[in-house]
């Protein structure tokens, strides 16, 4: 690792600062915030390019005192600055994993010191970093005398954006983020509408001017705007309040069951709130602002975690060929008094037939839903101990699967579904990963459908933000890797916990399965808006894109082509990839599956080559340790052209570029399986032109030849 730190303390007299307002550039002064004191209020603005992105926003807190909750002075607008300091900060750094093997994290940072003016005691720390491609800031509550224990009522942050962006969002709530994204105005975002309410149970009741982060938008003038945040650690999430008059876009943090936000103990720190921006689209998807404000990796010795691809007992269920549960019913039964119901999908014998598919074409793992007793009484009861995480079901010998994957040199991967139980799920980790380890389990899927228990806690408040945390933890301990389901949304924790290698936190490919499904511009909008914090799990890969093979009267299907299912691979980025699909879908498209079995889970390099939030995306990817390059390239309801300039392969080497692409009138809705393989030897000199289909995509392996 290269670091060089300057730093600069500048120690002046609260009277001399008290007007002054600080402007902090970024390294290449591509970037600029300002930062000041009026009348005691603190303020920032931020800058691209000498161009407004954020006007003259508040900072600050509503407190109570805890444990009485009696209302504190506010912190907010009785402030003198006491001192500042500053530094410049230039490394570099190598991810455990990740999109490329070197993160170049530089930035200039002010910390400033705030004083409450009238008792010269109460303190509040503003830092602010500020990279070239956008400004970090966070509060500090230093140790002090007149704040120990303390609550937050409210946060006070504004961002004041510059005019009625373009948005692409969804609703504020506080418990999902399963939602269809949708495109609007900022003022015309309405969270409450119910025209893309989410198909779980659950959801909390929206403000229709509140919407989660990350946010993204494209301004007025033209510039690309993400606001999210990183390192959310002891806090709750944020979600922003639009005020349409003004398109101010306030802090609202998740309540608990007392409607308060966080309890905090000085020192104390709040998460960073992002603001990442850029004249280019394709800058926004390649920025590392948000794993940069994250810390360093608390796990030393980093060797086991393997990132990964798996096919599972999991499709099946979704779209009802088999069930979750062993006797196909959901009257709460006791296990002991089940009678099979003959369609079980976490049999031994199924799931052998994953096994072998997963040998056979070198899958490296397979994850099996359904195995433990429970999944009879666990869906909407709010009750604890449903599930023990320890107990088979009668048909699933645990044993024996173990002995098998052995045989075939196959990792099983656990799961772990709470049914919103955490509790109870707190109380038998420990177990849980025992048994996994004993039967060689090296990663969990966790799940946490359903209400949250303790009552009245939310998926996306500071309990359960600490408890994905104590999970990522307790599964490091064990030397097991973890992929949360039902999460709150990820913030570059990756970095600090690497073992955490993926999330869902968001409307993932089964909604295709049983609901209206995801439109043809979801997949363009996702790695704007939830990836931007981490990975995601979205489980890409189905061939069989009509549904009704397996009931006739079913009407759903997947709402793209199956080639643009493989270009997600690329686009959808995850360490942890699922070839999501039933085996025997893939053995009538053994041809177009090879993308699959080729395709990289770790990368030395990605280029985002273009990309339009909502419209279009074409990434390439460098294999770990290889010289080969794989392409996706995905487009929305509308057909385009790709224009892939291969200009990033080494120059002198020839590659075989083998290209998955839409078939002659493929379309996502009437003809979506037609797909067209064809070859051709390329250099660092080609380009590449590809019809994509409405709803449509490409993936495009390229190979050095030797």
């Amino acid at each position: 690792m290269k670091k060089v730190i300057v730093i600069f303390f500048l120690f002046v007299s609260a009277i001399a600062l008290k007007a002054q307002t600080y402007i902090i550039t970024s390294p290449r002064s591509i970037v600029k915030a300002e930062f000041s004191l009026k009348r005691g209020h603190p303020e920032y603005q931020v800058y691209f390019k000498d161009k407004a992105v954020i006007k003259s926003s508040s900072m600050g807190f509503e407190l109570k005192e805890s444990p009485s909750l009696k209302d504190l002075p506010p912190m907010k607008d009785n402030f003198l600055l006491s001192s500042v300091d500053s530094s410049l900060v230039n490394e570099t750094w190598q991810p455990v994993w990740g999109e490329v093997k070197i993160i170049r994290n530089n930035y200039r940072q002010y910390i400033f010191h705030l004083i409450e003016k009238d008792d010269q005691q109460t303190k509040l720390d503003i830092v602010f970093r500020v990279f070239d491609d956008g400004v970090g800031f966070r509060y500090e509550f230093p140790a002090q005398k007149n704040l120990t224990v303390f609550v937050i009522s409210d946060e006070l942050t504004q961002f004041h954006v510059t005019g009625n962006h373009k948005a692409f969002w969804i609703p504020g709530d506080y418990d999902s983020n399963e939602f269809q994204p949708v495109t609007s105005s900022l003022s015309e975002v309405d969270a409450a509408s119910g025209k893309d309410v989410n198909e779980i149970a659950f959801k909390t009741p929206i403000n229709a001017n509140t919407v989660q982060t990350p946010l993204m938008m494209k301004t007025t003038d033209g510039l690309y705007l993400n606001i999210h945040e990183a390192a959310l650690v002891d806090y709750p999430a944020m979600n922003l309040s639009i005020n349409k008059s003004n398109y101010v876009l306030s802090s609202t943090l998740v309540p608990d069951a007392l409607g308060s936000k966080a309890y905090l103990i000085a020192p104390a720190k709040t998460p960073w709130r992002t603001i990442i921006v850029s004249d280019k689209a394709t800058d926004i998807l390649a920025s590392k602002m948000i794993l940069n404000l994250n810390e360093p990796s608390k796990i030393k010795n980093t060797s086991w975690i393997k990132p990964m691809k798996f096919v599972g007992v999991w499709w099946e269920m979704h779209v009802g060929k088999s069930t979750w549960d062993y006797a196909g019913t959901q009257d709460g039964s006791n296990a002991k008094d089940l009678k099979p119901s003959g369609r079980h999908g976490a049999t031994t014998k199924n799931v052998k037939r994953y096994i072998d598919f997963a040998a056979k074409n070198k899958i490296d793992g397979v994850l099996v839903e359904g195995w433990n007793t429970g999944w009879e009484d666990w869906f909407g009861k709010w009750k604890e101990n449903v599930f023990d995480f320890v107990t088979p079901y009668p048909d699933f010998d645990v044993k024996e699967i173990q002995r098998y994957a052995a045989s075939k040199n196959v990792k099983m991967i656990m799961h772990n579904e709470t049914s919103g139980a955490v509790t109870s799920y707190e109380r038998q980790m420990d177990t849980a990963y025992r048994f996994m380890k004993k039967f060689g389990y090296p990663a969990v899927k966790t799940g946490y459908v359903g209400r949250i228990i303790p009552r009245g806690e939310h998926h996306d408040g500071q309990w359960m933000v600490n408890h994905y945390i104590r999970v990522a933890e307790k599964t490091a301990s064990y030397n097991i890797m973890v992929d949360m389901h039902e999460p709150v949304r990820p913030t570059g924790l990756q970095r600090t916990y690497p073992n955490w290698l993926a999330c869902e936190a968001a409307r993932g490919n089964e909604f295709n399965a049983w609901s209206k499904g995801n439109n043809p511009d979801h997949e363009t909008i996702l790695p704007f808006t939830r990836l931007m914090g981490g990975p995601m799990d979205y489980t890409p890969g189905i061939f069989q894109i009509k549904l009704d093979v397996y009931d006739p009267k079913k009407t759903e299907q997947v709402h793209t082509t199956l080639a643009k299912q493989l270009a997600l691979y690329i686009t959808m980025y995850s360490p942890l990839q699922m070839a999501a699909d039933l085996p025997e879908n893939y053995e009538a498209h053994m041809d177009a599956f090879q993308f699959i079995k080729d395709v990289a889970v770790d990368w030395d390099d990605t280029k985002i080559i273009e990309a339009e939030p909502g419209d279009y995306i074409t990434i390439a990817r460098k294999a770990k340790g290889k010289s080969d390059w794989f392409v996706g390239s995905i487009t929305d309801e509308n057909k385009r052209e790709a224009n892939i300039n291969l200009n990033f392969l080494d120059k002198g080497k020839k590659y075989m570029a083998t290209i998955y692409a839409d078939g002659k009138d493929a379309d996502w809705k009437n003809n979506p399986m037609v797909y067209l393989i064809t070859r051709q030897t390329v250099d660092s000199k080609s380009a590449l032109s590809v019809n994509l289909a409405p709803g449509g995509g490409c993936a495009i392996s390229l190979i050095q030849i030797k």
